[in-house]
């Protein structure tokens, strides 16, 4: 019988037409057990939206903490990216990574913001995503504190032109972020060269705690893959959303 409740979900689609993308981006959202529009929610944004809820299984797990684990309903909102230009996007050397900020924040907030009643607080959003996902979720933040202190980076892709920009950074006090990376992950070839993204990661923790940021740091057994980080999902939205 549980198994059924978990896997009831309502998962509504939604197309924004961006300027700065000049495009559309769809956004996938998920709606809690028990949702009613006269209530307000925490939420969580989180890129590679598709992957998210397909080989992350973030509504399922999200069902679960809600109705097993006593963790307060909030709502997902996934934003799609095209594979073919995501690296353009997600990392700082791309160029549609400005226009993708942008839209982000000044486009997809706004929309969710008028059509949900989602939190409006910085503390009440957390940004989440895997490898470059990650990294541009911290990008995100470090542009828009006003809207942003609250990261989830599964296996963060912070190549050296984002530990630049994060080196720049004087205080970093309001940022609260939790990484993890697998252990294996010390020789991974993506589409810009092999990296190891276990001294990426940790040289990205350093720095940013070096400038007053709160760390959950984790480092486990595990592979570049979402089975891997599936399996921490839960943990990492735990850490900001148990009451």
């Amino acid at each position: 019988m549980t198994n059924e409740r978990l896997l009831k979900r309502t998962i509504v689609k939604e197309v924004i037409e961006s300027q700065f993308l000049q495009e559309n981006r769809t956004l996938r959202i998920y709606l809690p057990p028990g949702y009613n529009e006269v209530l307000s929610y925490p939420v969580v944004y989180c890129q590679d939206g598709e992957e998210f809820f397909n080989f992350g299984r973030i509504a399922t797990w999200a069902n679960q903490l809600i109705l097993e684990e006593g963790v307060e309903p909030f709502i997902i909102v996934g934003v799609e990216v095209n594979t073919k230009i995501r690296t353009e996007e997600y990392a700082p050397f791309g160029n549609r990574f400005d226009a993708y900020l942008s839209c982000f924040a000044e486009e997809i907030i706004p929309y969710v913001e008028q059509k949900y009643p989602v939190r409006r607080e910085a503390s009440e959003r957390v940004l989440a995503g895997d490898s470059l996902g990650g990294s541009v979720s911290v990008h995100l933040a470090l542009r828009y504190p006003e809207l942003f202190t609250r990261v989830i980076s599964l296996s963060g892709a912070f190549y050296e032109m984002s530990q630049d920009i994060i080196q720049k950074e004087h205080d970093l006090s309001w940022l609260n972020i939790y990484m993890i990376v697998g252990l294996q992950e010390d020789n991974f070839t993506t589409d810009t060269g092999v990296y190891n993204f276990v001294e990426l990661n940790r040289s990205a923790k350093s720095l940013l705690e070096q400038r007053g940021a709160t760390v959950s740091y984790h480092e486990k057994d595990g592979r570049h893959i979402w089975g891997f980080w599936q399996k921490e999902l839960p943990a990492a939205l735990m850490y900001f959303l148990e009451s």
